[in-house]
């Protein structure tokens, strides 16, 4: 969507004028997996207008791999209003014009099955699955279990106010026991399915190989199942076991705060939280390090105006990330520390995001 920013804080009402950014949680992902130097492709449908215009130019210049988006002529590109102040605050109000629009129609029948498949990793957000009847029949697609898929990330993403109808919760948990990777925030999951604490979603979702648990300002906390199931990089093996049943065996867990950050604007921190830890596995770097590269990816866009912040350069976030936890724990991160010239040279495994 093209998503339309505040000038200041207030109501939506009282707000003069706002400015024009590109939003959407798999755009998000892929833009911010680009911009720390992997190759990505974003797969969708935008309207052939303006906005669509704006929006493929847009996520192209974060080095997004485009060539699969579809122009829809009858259906105009949705857009988006907020308030600038945090989705779970007093006041807050966002107002969506996507009814109808090109990324609704998007199904089964319209989509590149193979293009969308041919990644190492497909990440999904269940917004996509509130957006129509058709959209929630591509996710049912993509998260089915079938041999050779790629690895399947989906990030809940529970968005009360897009589900016309009371399932949306249970359909969400339905596509994220079809995931290999999820990520849900706690107060998502209490506010979803009623499911209170790390340990009790688990057991809701003992589905996928890696659950994230995001716990906001406090840090993660990654339940694994099967470590191995992830390539290193440059590996050529496919995922072990993907497209199959879990493997059955004990969790390992895993905990990590997050650094204290001097927030500028409390938009998009769980996009590019995926981002970072998609980023990490596809290194193949251990789990502990893998929550610190979300966090710090967290934080790049927490001390930005907009939804997607500059990340770190590799080097720059390696070094964050290896630090002892003493160190770790003083960390503070305020505007501007990501000033860092991203490497040349630094591209990755595929993600392709629809």
């Amino acid at each position: 969507m093209v998503t339309f920013l505040p000038s200041r804080p207030g109501r939506l009402a009282d707000v003069p004028s706002f400015g024009r950014g590109i939003g959407g949680a798999e755009s998000n992902v892929a833009c911010a997996l680009a911009a720390a130097g992997h190759r990505t492709r974003w797969v969708g449908r935008v309207g052939a207008d303006g906005f669509g215009d704006h929006l493929v130019d847009a996520v192209a210049a974060y080095g997004v791999d485009t060539s699969a988006v579809q122009r829809d002529p009858h259906r105009p590109t949705g857009i988006y209003f907020r308030t600038a102040t945090d989705r779970d605050a007093d006041g807050f109000e966002v107002v969506y014009y996507r009814a109808g629009s090109a990324a609704s129609a998007m199904s089964p029948r319209n989509m590149p099955l193979d293009e969308l498949a041919a990644g190492r990793v497909l990440h999904l957000s269940g917004i996509t699955a509130a957006l129509s009847a058709d959209c929630l029949a591509l996710m049912r697609t993509l998260t089915a279990r079938r041999p050779g898929r790629p690895l399947v990330s989906f990030d809940v993403n529970h968005r009360a106010h897009l589900w016309r109808e009371a399932e949306g919760p249970r359909v969400l948990l339905d596509l994220a026991r079809g995931a290999d990777l999820v990520f849900v925030g706690e107060d998502e999951a209490e506010t979803a399915w009623g499911v209170v604490g790390a340990e009790a979603i688990r057991e809701a979702l003992p589905e996928p190989s890696v659950l994230v648990v995001k716990q906001g300002a406090a840090g993660a906390v990654v339940f694994e199942r099967c470590a191995a199931s992830f390539p290193a990089d440059g590996a050529q093996d496919p995922v072990a076991g993907r497209g199959k049943k879990p493997r059955s065996g004990p969790d390992t867990v895993a905990f990590v705060p997050a650094p204290r950050v001097d927030v500028v604007a409390p938009v998009g921190a769980g996009d590019a939280f995926a981002a970072g830890f998609l980023s990490a596995t596809l290194r193949g770097l251990p789990v502990r390090d893998r929550i610190r590269h979300g966090h710090l990816m967290a934080a790049a866009a927490l001390t930005v105006p907009g939804d997607l912040g500059t990340p770190p350069s590799r080097a720059h976030a390696d070094r964050l990330a290896a630090l002892d936890a003493d160190a770790w724990g003083k960390l503070r991160l305020g505007p501007g520390w990501t000033d860092v010239t991203q490497p040349k040279g630094a591209a990755d495994q595929e993600v392709r995001t629809p």
